[in-house]
């Protein structure tokens, strides 16, 4: 059986996933590296990565704001 055309771990569909999942945008680099996407895919994926974090940055700031009004109320 010859290995010479599977893909390494590190660019498989599930690894990117989890990776995305576990550390967020610092996975960007192992997208770009990838020789399986193309230009217009690595974009794509950048721009929802991003834009997902934009957005999760955001609700964490809201939250952390509320939590610190709440606890200023307490005490």
């Amino acid at each position: 059986m010859d290995n010479s055309q599977d893909p390494k771990w590190y660019f498989k569909t599930w690894s990117l996933v989890v990776s995305f999942l576990c550390i967020g945008p610092f996975m960007l680099p192992l997208v770009w590296v990838n020789p399986r996407f193309g230009k217009k895919t690595k974009i794509l994926i950048t721009a929802v990565v991003l834009l997902g974090t934009l957005v999760l940055t955001e609700l964490l700031v809201k939250s952390l704001k509320n939590i610190i009004d709440y606890y200023q109320l307490a005490f």
